[in-house]
C-alpha cells in the first residue's frame, strides 16, 4: 500500500491566510488510487496546482466544518473534479453545516455543487463509511455547532486528524490506536484561544494517545511569531513522540510510520543480521 500526505497550506487563522503567509488549502490523503482532499479552505485549487496535485482524481472531498478557513473552496474543488459537473464523480463527506448552516450561518455549498458529486454522505461523530478499503470515522470536535474530525483506518496504518477543537479526554480518547495524529494546533504554550488547541494541549493529547508521528498545522498569526518547528522540538521533547511542524507544500508517508511497518522492517534487519553472521 503506497501513501502520502501533501499539505496544501498551514495557515490557521484569517490573519494568516488574508495575507498568505500560510497557504490555506488545507490536505491531500492519497492511498493508493483513492485521493482524499481534506479542509479546502482559500486557494486550494491553486495551491494544488503548484504541488501536482491533480483534483480530477479526487475520490472525495472531506470538510470538517463551515468555517472559511475550512470550506472556502469546496465548491471550486467539486467544479474542478467535475468539470462542472458534466462528469458526475466522487463523494463529498461533511459536517451537517456545511450542506445546512446555522441560524447565524448559510451553508456554503450551492444546491448546483451539490449535484455534481456521486453522493454527499453527512457525517456524525462515531459514524462510520467505507470507500474501498478505506473506513473514515467522524470524531467530535468541541469548536463551533457540529464540528467534526476524521479517522482514516487503513490494513496499514491509522491516521487521525482533529480539525479545530478545544481538548478534553473525550476528544483525546477517540484517537486511541492512531499511528499517525495531524492536530491544528492554532497557538503557542500559554495562549488561549476559545475552540483551538495550542502547544500545552497538544503535549495533552499526544502524551496520551502515544502515536508514531504527530503533526502539528493550522498555525495562527502568534504561534508563527513563535516558530512552529522550535515548539514542535519542545512537544517532542515533552512527549518522546516523533512532532514534526506541517510546512506548505510538505509530503509525508504515513505509512512508514505504521506499527505494521515498523515490525517488518525489524523482521527483515533481524534476517539481515542473521545472514551476515551466517
Amino acid at each position: 500500500m503506497t501513501s502520502k500526505i501533501t499539505f496544501l497550506g498551514t495557515g490557521g487563522d484569517s490573519y494568516t491566510y488574508a495575507k498568505q503567509y500560510r497557504g490555506s488549502g488545507g490536505f491531500i490523503l492519497k492511498i493508493d488510487n483513492a485521493q482524499f482532499h481534506v479542509d479546502p479552505g482559500p486557494g486550494a485549487t491553486v495551491r494544488a496546482a503548484e504541488n501536482g496535485i491533480n483534483l480530477r482524481e479526487n475520490t472525495a472531498v472531506l470538510v470538517s466544518h463551515n468555517h472559511l478557513g475550512h470550506c472556502n473552496d469546496v465548491n471550486t474543488v467539486i467544479d474542478a473534479m467535475t468539470y462542472s459537473g458534466l462528469d458526475k464523480k466522487g463523494v463529498l463527506i461533511c459536517n451537517t453545516t456545511l450542506m445546512n448552516g446555522t441560524e447565524k450561518m448559510k451553508g456554503y455549498l450551492t444546491d448546483f455543487h451539490k449535484d455534481c458529486v456521486e453522493k454527499i454522505i453527512v457525517l456524525e461523530p462515531e459514524k462510520k463509511i467505507g470507500i474501498q478499503n478505506i473506513d473514515i470515522v467522524g470524531t467530535k470536535a468541541k469548536h463551533t455547532e457540529h464540528s467534526i474530525g476524521f479517522k482514516f483506518i487503513t490494513p496499514n496504518f491509522t491516521l487521525g486528524y482533529t480539525s479545530d477543537t478545544k481538548v478534553t479526554n473525550e476528544i483525546i480518547d477517540q484517537y486511541e490506536g492512531c499511528d499517525v495524529l495531524i492536530m491544528n494546533v492554532v497557538a503557542p504554550p500559554g495562549v488561549k484561544i476559545e475552540g483551538q488547541m495550542n502547544c500545552d494541549d497538544a503535549v495533552r493529547m499526544i502524551s496520551k494517545v502515544k502515536p508514531k508521528l504527530a503533526i502539528i498545522t493550522h498555525f495562527g498569526l502568534k504561534m508563527l511569531k513563535a516558530d512552529p518547528i522550535y515548539e514542535a522540538r519542545e512537544i517532542q521533547k515533552k512527549t518522546n513522540v516523533q512532532v514534526i511542524a506541517a510546512k506548505d507544500g510538505m509530503v509525508v508517508s504515513p505509512g512508514s510510520y505504521a506499527a505494521k511497518a515498523k515490525q517488518k522492517n525489524l523482521l527483515n534487519m533481524v534476517r539481515g543480521n542473521q545472514k551476515l553472521h551466517e
